[in-house]
């Protein structure tokens, strides 16, 4: 959420964001709704003054022994105004809430101007892509080959886009999430937590979930309980309306959860296999920062997303999203893109995002110092999509035969395991 001070000092620059960002915001109507609600409290505070003064007069009269009663009467229509107005104005500021939801976050003056990932701008590569002796198939090739992958029975239990894994392939997932939680924990820092995996309507709209993208999150019926579509969302609120010390500044927190979209308006885009489903599985890690350093903690949150890719040996790039592409809680994205031989492109395995004091302002994190509590930065990024890491494995490491190579840093994780052989 933005600061409407913001909106009111610096819009002619908001409207130039907006507008990079593809947003269509009516701003005049956002300060419309901001002069209604000031107005208003001008008001009050005119009738606080005129309830002041009655309050004196009632008293100065039962003091001297006088007849009161105009007073009292002139106090109660004045209160009668009041909570007319009390009313008024708690319309004015919800309305005004309402506006402040739906904008989303100022782009970082570093971030490429466009109107779609056409505009995204490559800063580095990592690795060579695999050159293979033999036709590249894709994870679904594989995956339904040696046995892991079943497709079609996932389909029966629950529907399009939902993926069941057999044997190796499970073990892979939970190799990988298993891999990816040590590392981050263990060499980067950060505390593990296990968040719930069901979240009130409160926090979805603390992260920035809600109202915005409420099409595609999964929802219990008659109950004020959303599915998470991201750890991101519960670990957000985790300081929801606390102010913290600056001492325990950057707070470096990883999650594993599942992850449920519902993915509307992506209907014939990416739906083939394991690429974009209901349900997957993801690592994420998030930080709460100080607003000086959160730029610099962006750089490191994204290099521990790139050394799970390094030391699983899988090609990338990092791509810095433009203003039509980036999400809408971030001021500044980096995309990481895993190398898929069975595509023969790049594909998106993690996007690290600095959200600034954006989601914070929603849900009123603060840092004690100074005279003033001020807003905490937070970040956030996958460290890595599980799904996606393991399609990567499996066309980055098959062989001619149809085996699939299990990376060494993985063997541990799987008893030993050292290539995927079709399930007898």
């Amino acid at each position: 959420m933005l600061d409407i001070k913001f909106i009111r000092e610096d819009t002619a620059l908001l409207k130039t964001a907006l507008a990079n960002r593809n947003a269509g915001i009516d701003l005049d109507a956002v300060l419309e709704a901001d002069a209604a609600r000031r107005e208003l409290i001008y008001e009050a505070e005119q009738l606080r003054a005129e309830q002041n003064r009655a309050s004196d007069e009632i008293a100065k009269k039962k003091k001297t022994k006088e007849d009161a009663s105009e007073a009292i009467a002139a106090m109660r229509e004045v209160s009668r105004k009041a909570k007319i107005l009390q009313e008024k104005a708690r319309e004015a500021d919800e309305a005004v809430r309402r506006h402040l939801l739906v904008i989303p976050n100022v782009p970082h003056e570093s971030v490429p101007a466009g109107p779609d990932e056409s505009a995204n701008r490559v800063e580095r590569r990592w690795g060579q892509p695999a050159q293979f002796g033999f036709a590249a198939k894709d994870h679904v090739e594989l995956g339904t080959a040696l046995g892991i992958l079943d497709l079609e029975r996932a389909g029966k239990i629950s529907g399009a886009r939902f993926s069941l894994l057999r044997g190796a392939g499970s073990q892979l997932e939970r190799a990988l999430i298993n891999f990816m939680m040590d590392t981050h924990t263990q060499e980067h820092g950060y505390t593990e937590y296990l968040p719930p995996f069901l979240v009130s309507g409160e926090t979805m709209e603390g992260s920035g979930q809600l109202p915005k993208f409420a099409e595609e999150a999964f929802t219990v019926e008659g109950r004020d309980l959303w599915l998470v579509p991201t750890a991101e969302v519960p670990l957000t609120n985790m300081y929801r309306d606390e102010i913290l010390e600056e001492a325990v500044l950057p707070v470096n927190c990883v999650a594993y959860t599942p992850c449920f979209r519902s993915e509307a308006g992506s209907y014939g885009k990416d739906t083939r296999g394991m690429l974009r489903q209901h349900q997957f599985d993801k690592v994420e890690l998030y930080k709460f920062t100080a607003p000086e350093t959160s730029w610099d903690e962006l750089e490191k949150l994204t290099g521990h997303a790139e050394s799970i890719l390094q030391r699983l040996g899988l090609p990338y790039q990092v791509v810095t999203l433009s203003t039509g592409d980036m999400g809408f809680c971030s001021a500044k994205t980096y995309d990481l893109e895993v190398w898929l031989p069975g595509q023969n492109c790049y594909r998106e395995i993690s996007s690290c995002s600095n959200c600034t004091d954006f989601q914070a302002r929603r849900a009123n994190i603060r840092v004690r110092r100074g005279k003033k509590p001020e807003f905490v930065h937070t970040l956030n990024g996958s460290g890595l999509a599980v799904g996606r890491t393991l399609i990567a494995v499996l066309e980055n490491y098959q062989q001619a035969d149809g085996t699939v190579v299990v990376p060494e840093v993985l063997r541990r994780y799987m008893g030993g395991l050292e290539r995927i052989v079709p399930i007898s």
